[in-house]
């Protein structure tokens, strides 16, 4: 598993944002947010490929009235 690199962050000046913004622009919308996923998985430690699974016992089931 890869792991997000904080130190590799840099500051942008304006042109380099307006490319950047460009290019997320020309992907579809489902390509922008499977990327935003991703990161967000591996900006907390989680294996993009395998995501941890949710604690279902938390939840209970109540009967209908």
């Amino acid at each position: 598993m890869d792991r997000l690199d904080k130190t590799v962050f840099k500051k942008q000046s304006f042109k380099e944002a307006d490319r950047n913004r460009a290019y997320w622009m020309s992907k579809t919308p489902i390509e922008r947010l499977v990327a935003a996923h991703r990161l967000s998985l591996r900006a907390y430690g989680y294996d993009p490929d395998n995501p941890p699974k949710m604690d279902k016992s938390f939840f209970s089931r109540r009967a209908r009235d």
